[in-house]
């Protein structure tokens, strides 16, 4: 798949910028829409994503009090090379002064304090639920005291599971799950802030940062290193898919507002990921920077239809003959058992 997109890339590239009927014509000989569901399903899932524009300190004070850290020097990522992105799933270990790895410290350990004092804070939050927001969405435009922005990025994580503070609220009873989003969730926690330091500790993952940028308007670098395009860039996960490849997704989704229904298709291209994108037909729409992206995007959790556009070089009939599928569900396995 990556060498077949590698040849069509390049194809495009001596195409040079095409009109709408022209770049229509390109795909279709091109490119073969193939349609992907889950297993069991008659669709895939869409959410949505956004960067956030956080007020932000260099420097801590009474009012900027929750330092966002750089990825500490004794983070261990097993099997990834010298200047290779950090994942974001996946072993990862502390390694200790004699030299030993063990389990990195978890979000209630670090908030307790267990990075301070060792000069990796890059900037200053007002509270955590600003933190969590930033963590959840992967990179941020800091808004220091003096107007200045800063861009931070996604730089690795501590290697505990990533648990979804919406959903635990959900089963709390603090949120409906009609209501839920993003939004809820900051505000929840900002009106309740005894009770978020547990909800926010359920989730024992803890995301640290790089700067990318001083007072840049460009959209921030996703996982295959390039910079997302505001409606067209989607996270998928990564073990079941390539960067680069072009999906058309189409579904009736609240764009306009919490009660329209949308028509959205459209032709997105694979160029990031998230620990909580799983599944072969999953992506997460990148919808822009600030508030009102964000707004789109704390309301999507929509059913939405995959076509895979699979360069014509590549036979999807042979391919899938040779693909590894999930081993049977025991309870399947024990009703094919009683079938015979």
């Amino acid at each position: 798949m990556r060498r077949a997109l590698v040849a069509l890339c390049r194809r495009a590239v001596k195409a040079r910028r095409l009109d709408d009927g022209a770049a229509r014509k390109f795909f279709e000989k091109n490119f073969r829409p193939v349609t992907i569901t889950p297993f069991g399903a008659d669709a895939g899932f869409l959410t949505g994503y956004y960067e956030p524009e956080i007020p932000a300190s260099r420097f801590p004070s009474p009012r900027f009090s929750v330092p966002m850290y750089h990825r500490p020097p004794d983070l261990v990522v097993p099997k990834t090379a010298p200047g290779e992105p950090p994942p974001n799933r996946g072993d990862v270990f502390r390694r200790t002064a004699t030299g030993e790895r063990v389990p990195y410290w978890d979000r209630a350990e670090i908030e307790e304090g267990a990075l301070s004092g060792r000069h990796l804070e890059l900037a200053w939050l007002e509270n955590a639920a600003d933190l969590l927001t930033v963590q959840i969405q992967g990179s941020a435009r800091l808004r220091l005291q003096d107007g200045t922005l800063l861009r931070v990025n996604y730089d690795g994580h501590n290697g505990w599971p990533y648990t979804a503070v919406g959903r635990v609220l959900i089963e709390r009873g603090a949120i409906p799950r009609d209501e839920m989003s993003m939004a809820r969730i900051h505000a929840w926690m900002l009106a309740n802030p005894e009770a978020a330091t547990e909800v926010r500790r359920q989730n024992r993952s803890y995301v640290f940062f790089r700067v990318v940028g001083l007072d840049d308007e460009r959209g921030p670098i996703g996982a295959q290193g390039i910079r997302l395009t505001a409606g067209r860039s989607i996270a998928v996960d990564k073990l079941l898919h390539v960067y680069g490849t072009p999906f058309f997704i189409s579904a009736a989704l609240p764009i306009a507002g919490p009660d329209t229904s949308d028509p959205f298709r459209r032709t997105m291209i694979a160029q990031d990921t998230g620990s909580a994108i799983v599944g072969p037909a999953r992506a997460d729409l990148f919808l822009g920077a600030g508030d009102a992206a964000g707004a789109i995007a704390g309301r999507l959790r929509h059913p939405g239809y995959f076509a895979m556009l699979v360069p014509r070089g590549i036979d999807p009939v042979a391919a899938g003959a040779r693909m590894p599928l999930p081993r049977p569900r025991p309870a399947a396995k024990a009703q094919a058992g009683a079938a015979r």
